[in-house]
């Protein structure tokens, strides 16, 4: 007896576009799915207790100090053993990484979790699309929504995908016609967190139109035009969040008192700087695998961006070296957490809780 129809079916099916992601390595776009996806697709297909992985072999090939850190690279092969029923089927897959840490234990450890992972997913791969084998073709047909994938700054011809805060999308044939439905949107939202997840998902494509605007006979400084209608906007529900609060206190007959534009999400935001509070939290295991020690990590949307200007530092949870750099590397931070099913908003807001900087200052 080998794989089962539905196992049949889903190793066959394509490799959905939304699990992709892309970095930029010198002159060379790469697209990759995630270790931990692999790892679940295999459970999800094969069986928890379905099969197995097996580290062969482990080379370090490159160990040296850089100033205050020090790096390290490992090759790794691994084999795979999926059972069908009676048939066990066997691949192997060969993978490499690299680490920079504060300490060369943590450099090691690193590059060769790094290696092993990227060894894992190369022998998966060999199973069918789901596991990435899709990548592989530079025409990307067996992934879902391929186009999307495509850099907005290296798309001239479109089409152009309006991404909505609700996962959602629209895709437009012509620049103006995602210029049109943006400031529609803008127009529209009808709260700040919305807002600006709206903003952030679409900032991109926004750059890209601004730079090609004479290409498509759009004005110049489209983008100054957009970040102005988000400003405006912004500041209009941030009156009506003043003006729903004096209501419901006239309403109470409550005596009035001026809203704090602390509390608000604009203009006026406060940004907490501790170091004793960073200290503290980098103490903390990562929220995703629980590795220590960890890095302080500001949650981007948790307030809105400034210039040059980091969120306050209440909004930070432990992430290790190894998803504190992929947390970075990702395109929509919200989507990053959502898929790991974590509230990092939450988890900072307990920490701040028990932080010494928080007990002293309250």
């Amino acid at each position: 007896m080998a794989f089962t129809e539905a196992q049949v079916k889903n190793l066959a099916a394509k490799l959905n576009a939304k699990h992709v992601r892309t970095r930029q390595v010198q002159d060379a776009r790469l697209t990759y799915v995630e270790g931990w996806h692999v790892i679940a697709e295999a459970n999800r297909i094969f069986g928890y207790d379905a099969w197995d992985r097996r580290t062969i072999s482990t080379q370090c090939v490159s160990s040296e100090p850089m100033r205050q850190h020090h790096a390290a690279a490992y090759i790794a092969k691994v084999r795979i053993t999926v059972r069908a029923g009676e048939i066990s089927i066997t691949r192997e897959g060969c993978g490499s990484g690299e680490a920079k840490a504060l300490t060369p234990g943590e450099a090691h450890e690193l590059a060769l979790k790094a290696a092993e992972t990227d060894a894992t997913k190369r022998a998966l791969a060999t199973f069918g699309n789901p596991f990435g084998l899709a990548l592989y073709d530079p025409e990307l047909s067996g992934v879902t929504n391929r186009k999307a994938l495509v850099p907005s700054s290296d798309n001239h011809e479109g089409p152009w995908l309006l991404r909505l805060p609700r996962g959602e999308g629209q895709s437009f044939d012509s620049p103006n016609e995602f210029i049109a439905a943006l400031r529609k949107s803008l127009t529209e939202t009808n709260d700040i967190e919305s807002l600006f997840a709206l903003w952030e998902g679409n900032v991109e494509t926004v750059r890209a139109i601004n730079k090609h605007a004479n290409r498509w006979g759009l004005r110049s400084g489209i983008a100054h035009v957009l970040v102005a209608q988000l400003k405006g906007r912004a500041i209009a529900l941030a009156k009506q969040t003043d003006k729903r609060a004096y209501e419901e206190a006239a309403h109470q007959n409550a005596p009035w008192t001026k809203v704090d534009k602390s509390d608000l999400a604009i203009p006026e935001v406060k940004r907490i700087r501790s170091k004793e509070h960073l200290r503290f939290v980098a103490r903390q295991p990562c929220v995703i695998c629980g590795r220590t020690p960890a890095h302080a990590h500001h949650v981007r949307y948790a307030q809105p961006k400034g210039m040059a200007l980091k969120v306050s530092d209440e909004f930070t949870v432990p992430l290790c070296a190894t998803h504190h750099g992929q947390n970075h590397t990702t395109g929509d931070e919200r989507r990053w957490w959502h898929e790991r099913k974590i509230d990092p908003i939450a988890v900072a807001a307990d920490l701040w809780a028990k932080s010494p900087t928080h007990r002293r200052l309250g």
